[in-house]
């Protein structure tokens, strides 16, 4: 069964409790959760804000598609009250926020989708918690491993 890396954050209403229910209906929805990160507080990336973020990511195993785990990731934003992911590249405070990292070691390009998360390279707050579950996995658009992603981000 494939493994996917899903990386979550929150900055608004209580962001833990928001974790720990998109984690619980992503096992509602057959997802079998392998591993959770441990949740890491960051300072908001792209955008100024007074709410910092809680960050983790998790490893699932799924027998839906890239393209189905997307729609069900995305059907959880919206229930849980994400009403958009950025309006003309612009970020913003954000109740959930769902990303397909890594899905095994596939690459895929799509209008709707791309795996590796194109920007998952140069973010801390997702190399980080990813980094507590996988030190070792392989990007395989780099060939480097979390670890020394994160190792060689600025400080």
């Amino acid at each position: 069964m494939p493994t996917a890396y899903i990386a979550l954050g929150s900055n608004l209403d209580e962001p833990r409790h928001q974790l720990l229910e998109a984690i619980r209906r992503m096992r509602l929805r057959g997802l079998q959760i392998h591993s959770i990160a441990p949740f890491v507080e960051t300072r908001p990336v792209g955008f100024a804000s007074e709410h910092l973020f809680l960050n983790s990511v998790v490893a699932v195993h799924t027998t839906a598609t890239p393209a189905e785990l997307l729609a069900q990731l995305q059907e959880i934003e919206r229930e849980m009250g994400r009403l958009h992911k950025s309006h003309d590249g612009i970020y913003s405070d954000r109740v959930i926020d769902l990303d397909i990292l890594l899905y095994d070691q596939r690459v895929v390009t799509t209008p709707e989708l791309t795996i590796p998360h194109p920007r998952m390279c140069e973010r801390a707050f997702v190399l980080q918690p990813l980094s507590y579950i996988a030190p070792e996995l392989t990007i395989p658009t780099t060939g480097a491993t979390v670890a020394q992603l994160l190792a060689a981000l600025p400080s």
